[in-house]
């Protein structure tokens, strides 16, 4: 079947921001003007096409990103909503992952907030060429270079504004088109759909010539084809500065800028166009990279329907109507309904059932979906997030997706005998969406831990359990997820010798542990001698050792930033066993970690406050009072700015105090930084 839309008309772009910058309110703008929606919605009111879930809609924050097609001039735009609350920041993580490009909206007011520079550090990770939107221009405090400047300082980003408002706040009439030098205005109070191309007021001229000097040097700076047309000394073709301007965005050499303000409909369609003009095709990337999943030799797939198949799951979604839908980004080939395809990860044959081109929740039928499109597909059972979908005679595969660990715990159980199964199904289907979740069983008490990324995170699963799955639950208060090291160095040898079903097991271990740097992760070093020790006992002591570090000695945390070395192993021919290894080389460990010196680590939050002056002196003290350190302060606008770290045990049930302090006038944002040692004070009030 012939693809509607040739490569270089597809874009695959995700709307990434700090919270509250107005991505889905974008997104909903962007829809209504492709005709995709009839009516926009509106966040405050909680009628968003792309905010679709219960939680999402009472809340006015995304929690989770929603998938969507659409088209404009000719192009197929294939879009992804992204959260902004740091919470659920693994669903930017993983939509990054699968995109070519990216837009990445700012307040014309907050400018570079927290997570902007978070989801920023993601686009980089995964080298996405993005576009800058500068929005909410009508605010009061509106700047929009001072805005491009603290993108500069803070990210530094090369943007390059091809637009500059025309006035600013409650006098922004309208945008100035530097490559054109014509002043764009939007009438019609409804949707702004009365586009208007004006020549430019005398009193703009001087102002718009000199940023737009600004703007062509840039350009000049970062494409060599450009810079000789520039200094030849004459008027550079329009056509020659937007194909400049995409060239450099592509390489991320620069990051187009421009305004608006969504809400009041001003900008969105000039966003569009950007969109198709400056942003990749899938084709214009580099070509797929991964590995054979038995020899482990370089491979590779150009984005194209006549290579072999390579497609990514990125993302799990249990759907009332069709089950378990997986996300896919297909790099090369096309997937086929009811067909069968290969899973890298798990070595086994699966069954596509059904293709879907999805729209938030919605979703319509597709007999094949392409290369270089996003979609999602009913009937992998064994798929995961992160697995690689491709052709079973040229198998690849594709570099998976990395996930931060939980910082935060509660016990949870049935409220009956009854909700039971109901709670277990609900929390299986909700590991599967998502992979900072986690579940676990504490082997002290029996109880079952359920773990996340933050207060929110936890609250919006247990709500969910109650809505979608019908699983009635009582949870405990929410508990730091504690870590554990070694401050010291110790050796241990262990020998295992056991009879088992009329056999003997055994196995000798010998293993010295020490700290490493924080934030390294664990490490394993095997110094016994690899030709004359059989792998599969090699393998077993490394897989015990890592099975032993879930469970530290101290309190039962997970044991990280250690460095283990195999020092030696002895066996016997009759009757060495891997798991006789497994079992010796975990109590080996456990045992060198107890005469370590183990310590307690605790995750410390980097928190950034934003307050009116007058409360300057009351959040400081809090902040304070809750063991935190004060690392930075400024101002901005007519607010300060606290930039601080504090222990994530001192800061449950902050929203709470901050309102209560400040009359509801600061607002603040939190995400992990790093672990640290536990004061000895405070593990005594512990103990």
């Amino acid at each position: 079947m012939q693809r509607e839309f040739s490569l270089q008309y597809v874009r695959n772009i995700g709307i990434m921001a700090h919270i509250d910058a107005g991505k889905t309110t974008t997104t909903e703008r962007i829809l209504f003007y492709c005709g995709k929606l009839y009516r926009m919605g509106e966040v405050h009111e909680g009628t968003t096409q792309m905010d679709w879930m219960p939680q999402e809609r009472e809340r006015g924050i995304t929690i989770t990103s929603a998938a969507t097609t659409c088209f404009w001039k000719e192009h197929q735009v294939n879009i992804i909503d992204t959260p902004g609350h740091v919470d659920f920041t693994v669903e930017v993580e993983r939509s990054l992952r699968v995109l070519d490009g990216a837009i990445a909206i700012f307040c014309a007011v907050g400018g570079v907030e927290p997570q902007s520079e978070t989801v920023w550090r993601q686009a980089d990770k995964y080298n996405v060429p993005r576009m800058i939107f500068v929005n909410k221009m009508d605010r009061p405090g509106a700047d929009f270079f001072g805005t491009i400047k603290s993108i500069e300082e803070k990210l530094g980003a090369k943007a390059a504004p091809t637009q500059m408002p025309c006035g600013a706040e409650d006098n922004f009439e309208g945008i100035i088109d530097l490559i054109s030098m014509k002043l764009i205005t939007f009438r019609g109070a409804e949707t702004g759909e009365d586009l208007q191309v004006n020549p430019l007021p005398g009193e703009c001229l001087e102002e718009a010539e000199h940023h737009r000097e600004l703007l062509l040097d840039t350009i000049a700076e970062e494409d060599e084809p450009f810079m000789e047309l520039y200094l030849e000394d004459h008027e550079v073709p329009e056509s020659e500065i937007h194909a400049a301007i995409r060239r450099a965005a592509i390489q991320n050499k620069l990051y187009p800028a421009l305004c608006g303000a969504a809400l009041r409909n001003k900008g969105t369609r000039l966003l569009m166009d950007a969109v198709v003009r400056y942003l990749p095709a899938p084709h214009e990337a580099k070509p797929v990279a991964g590995t054979h999943p038995k020899s482990r030799r370089q491979e590779s797939r150009k984005v194209a329907d006549d290579e072999y198949l390579s497609a990514l799951v990125f993302k799990i979604m249990s759907d009332p109507f069709v089950g378990k839908v997986s996300f896919v980004r297909v790099y090369s080939g096309r997937l086929k309904n009811n067909s069968t395809v290969y899973n890298a990860n798990k070595n086994k044959r699966e069954r596509l059932l059904k293709l879907l081109e999805m729209h938030a929740n919605d979703r319509k039928e597709r007999k094949f979906i392409h290369a270089g499109e996003i979609a999602g597909v009913v009937g992998l059972k064994l798929a995961t997030t992160g697995d690689t979908l491709c052709d079973e005679s040229h198998p690849i595969l594709l570099e998976s997706i990395q996930f931060p660990e939980p910082v935060i715990s509660m016990a949870i159980e049935a409220k009956s005998k009854a909700d039971k199964e109901n709670l277990m199904n609900a929390l299986e289907r909700i590991k599967q969406e998502d992979p900072t979740f986690k579940t676990k069983i504490d082997p002290e008490t029996a109880q079952l831990i359920i773990s996340g990324m933050g207060e929110l995170h936890l609250e919006i699963i247990k709500d969910r359990m109650l809505r979608e799955f019908g699983a009635g639950a009582n949870v405990g208060k929410p508990q730091v997820a504690y870590r554990e090291t070694v401050a010291g160095h110790a050796e241990d040898e262990y020998e295992f010798d056991r009879q088992a079903a009329g056999r003997g097991m055994y196995a000798n271990v010998k293993v010295s542990v020490g700290p490493l740097h924080r934030g390294t992760g664990n490490a394993i070093e095997n110094k016994i001698g690899k030709k004359n020790f059989p792998k599969e006992f090699a393998r077993a002591i490394e897989q015990g050792i890592h099975d032993s570090a879930n469970t530290g000695p101290l309190s039962g945390y997970q044991m990280i930033d250690v460095k283990t070395v195999i020092t030696g192993a002895s066996y016997d021919d009759d009757n060495s066993t891997e798991l006789a290894f497994q079992a010796a080389a975990a109590t080996a460990f456990k045992n060198a970690c107890r005469k370590a010196a183990p310590v307690l680590l605790e995750p410390i939050m980097s928190v950034e406050v934003n307050t009116p002056e007058e409360y300057l002196g009351e959040i400081i003290g809090d902040l304070n009072a809750r063991r935190g350190k004060i690392r930075s302060m400024a101002t901005r606008k007519n607010a300060r700015v606290i930039k601080a770290e504090a222990p994530l045990a001192a800061m449950f049930g902050y929203s709470t105090a901050i309102r209560s302090l400040t009359k509801g006038r600061a607002s603040y944002t939190m995400e992990p930084a790093y672990f640290e040692i536990v004061p000895e004070e405070i593990l005594k009030q512990m103990s």
